[in-house]
This record gives structure tokens, C-alpha cells and sequence, in this order.
């Protein structure tokens, strides 16, 4: 027979630490007015129990509307360490959502998140540069939409291979607002920031700033310039991470886009570890960096520097790659060096390699070797 006795332990599947969810619509409104409760531990359970539910967008989409971002503003300044922690991990899975992306840029939460770059809970730290990450990125997709379009309208050929700028400009016009995260991070002053954090996080810390830096520079290279970030990511190519190394590597990409970063690059003494990287036992490694060498290469300086470096050995050895961003990158930064005609007199006796993959069945490399041939090839 049942008895009367009153147990002293929690009932099963019941979390002391979560807030207890309502059922149905009113789960989240009520977690939301939990997050102004004057009690520290109401709040911390309410950030704990939300944490669990924004994983979903349609929840995330109903806590927007909630009310909750202004909540969570207020409790990245609250005092207590685990409300600033558990606060920055729902702003972050809000961000995984393109509908909480857009309504924390709406927010205005940038600038209150930004103060906790100097936050001394790492855990805090880290969460708030995964968010930026996040806010920043460039969505690949925008790039397949565009690429979609830019093929359509060059009759066929490759869209990443177009020549006519407008036509690539005029198909981002409709995309154009995917940049706004990007830009939001630019316009708020937070690349000189990033720069120097680079120099002081760990390594998770790194490659998160390093991936915002790298869709921050798509959009605007010359914060990052003044900021000296080429020297930061000189050191980064030097890591013995393979991720770092890749990361600062793209990075470098969009760096040396503008006259003014190619002019540094050459300056800083970059293309010499460029060129060490193309050997590096990484893929992706290798490839970005045939992309940044590719780019200074462009100046007559960056020409003569490759190849006192000895890039053309290096570059020839990918040319076999299987890999196609490795291949054209290769390809296209031999293009770039054979404009000289020191350079140009070295490949020519290699032009039977080029010729093996003039004929490849991936039109990107098929055309960048026929672009390194003909230019090669030239005769005044």
C-alpha cells in the first residue's frame, strides 16, 4: 500500500537548472519576461531553458518577436559571469538563424557585444566571436546564386571565369543585402580591434577572428590595412596550426586585393612565406596561398619578389594537383608571373605540362592553363 512518505529527491528528467518550460505559444514569452526578474537565479535558469529552445528558427523567430533581443542586451552589461555567458550563447544561435542574423543587425546588438571582446571569462570571449563569425560571414550560398546568374548571361561559360565585371556586379545588385553583416562589422570599428585580438586569443579564438577578418576584408580591406594586419597575418602564416595557417593564408586573399595591400605585401616580407607555403602538406593551405601570390603578383615588385623567392618551382609542382582550387590558383599566379620576361623565359620550357591540362574535363583549370599558354607563349 502507498504510504505518505514525501521523497527528497527530484522528480526524474527534471534540470534544477533550467526554468520550467510552459507548454505550447506561451514557452517562450514567459522565459522572456523571466529574463527582466530581479533574482539572479530566475535569469540564469531562463538564459539555461532558452539556450535549449532557439536551437529551432521558428522559436527563434518567436522570441524575436518576443521581445527578447533588448533582454539580451541588457544582460551582456548584467554582473553576474554565467548570465553574460548563457547570454552570448542565445545571441549565437540566434545568429545561426538569417532571421535572428537580421534582426540583431536591425537590434543595434553589435556595439553592446563588442564590449565583451575585452570580457575576462574566455568562455564569454568565445562565444561573442562566434557570434560576430556569424554576423560577418559571407553566405556561400550568394556566391552559387551568383554564379548561377553570371552563367546565364556570359552564353555558357564558366561564371566564376566571366571577365565583364558589370556582369558579376549586376548579379549581386539583388544579393547585395547579404553583405550587410559584413559591413555592419566594418562600419562599427571593430576590424583594428579584431586585429589586435588576434595577437592575444587562443587558437579556437584565432580562427574565429580570422574568419570574420576574411569576410570583412571581401567588403572593405583598407580598416584592416591601416591596422596593420598584414604584419598579424604574416605571424599567422608562421603557425604551427594547419587551420590558422589556412585561415590567415585566405585572409590574405582579400588583403591583397587593393593596390595598397599588394604594395604592403610586398613590403612586409609576405611573399617569401607565401612561397614556403605552397608546399605545405595542406591542400587548402597551399591553395590560398597560390591565390595571395597570385594577387601581389599583379605589381611588377610582387613579380620580381615571387620569383627571387623561387615561387615558379613551387607553383609548377601544383599544377599536377587533382584539386581544383589548388590547380587554378597555381595556374593563374604562373599567368601573373609570366608577364615578366625573366619568368616568362623559365616556363617555357614547361609549357608541355600546361599543355596536359589545357584539355581537362573541369573548364576552370581547361581555360587557366590556355591563359598561362597564351601569355607564355607571347612574342612581342
Amino acid at each position: 500500500m502507498a504510504t505518505a512518505r514525501i521523497s527528497a529527491r527530484l522528480p526524474p528528467n527534471i534540470d534544477p537548472t533550467r526554468a520550467p518550460v510552459a507548454f505550447g505559444h506561451r514557452a517562450v514569452p514567459k522565459l522572456v519576461s523571466a529574463l527582466r526578474d530581479s533574482d539572479l537565479l530566475t535569469r540564469q535558469r531562463a538564459l539555461m531553458a532558452l539556450c535549449d529552445l532557439v536551437h529551432d528558427p521558428e522559436t527563434a523567430y518567436q522570441a524575436i518577436e518576443t521581445g527578447c533581443l533588448e533582454s539580451l542586451k541588457a544582460l551582456l552589461k548584467d554582473e553576474d559571469s554565467t548570465v553574460r555567458l548563457k547570454t552570448t550563447e542565445v545571441l549565437y544561435l540566434l545568429a545561426t538563424h538569417n532571421v535572428g542574423r537580421e534582426a540583431l543587425l536591425r537590434g543595434d546588438v553589435l556595439s553592446p557585444l563588442s564590449d565583451l571582446l575585452e570580457e575576462p571569462v574566455a568562455a564569454c570571449r568565445r562565444n561573442t566571436h562566434m557570434a560576430l563569425e556569424m554576423l560577418a560571414e559571407f553566405p556561400a550560398a550568394l556566391l552559387e546564386v551568383v554564379a548561377a546568374e553570371l552563367h546565364a548571361e556570359d552564353n555558357g561559360c564558366h561564371a566564376f571565369e566571366a571577365v565583364n565585371p558589370l556582369l558579376a556586379l549586376r548579379a549581386l545588385a539583388a544579393h547585395v543585402h547579404h553583405l550587410e553583416g559584413a559591413l555592419s562589422v566594418v562600419d562599427a570599428g571593430l576590424v583594428p580591434r579584431l586585429v589586435l585580438k588576434l595577437q592575444e586569443e587562443c587558437e579556437e579564438v584565432q580562427e574565429l577572428i580570422l574568419d570574420t577578418l576574411t569576410a570583412c576584408l571581401r567588403v572593405d580591406a583598407l580598416a584592416a590595412l591601416a591596422s596593420d594586419a598584414v604584419l598579424a597575418l604574416r605571424d599567422c602564416l608562421a603557425h604551427p596550426s594547419v587551420g590558422i595557417r589556412q585561415r590567415a593564408a585566405r585572409a590574405m586573399i582579400g588583403l591583397s586585393v587593393p593596390l595598397e595591400g599588394k604594395v604592403r605585401v610586398c613590403e612586409e616580407g609576405v611573399i617569401p612565406v607565401l612561397v614556403g607555403l605552397l608546399s605545405d602538406s595542406h591542400p587548402d593551405v597551399s591553395a590560398s596561398a597560390a591565390g595571395s601570390l597570385m594577387n601581389a603578383a599583379i605589381t611588377t615588385q610582387g613579380k620580381y619578389l615571387a620569383l627571387q623567392a623561387g615561387a615558379i618551382t613551387s607553383l609548377l609542382a601544383l599544377v599536377s594537383s587533382p584539386r581544383t582550387d589548388v590547380c587554378a590558383n597555381a595556374l593563374r599566379a604562373l599567368t601573373a608571373l609570366a608577364e615578366a620576361p625573366p619568368a616568362r623565359q623559365e616556363l617555357l620550357g614547361h609549357v608541355e605540362l600546361l599543355e596536359t591540362r589545357r584539355h581537362d574535363t573541369n573548364e576552370i583549370i581547361s581555360r587557366a592553363a590556355a591563359t598561362a599558354i597564351r601569355v607564355i607563349t607571347w612574342t612581342p
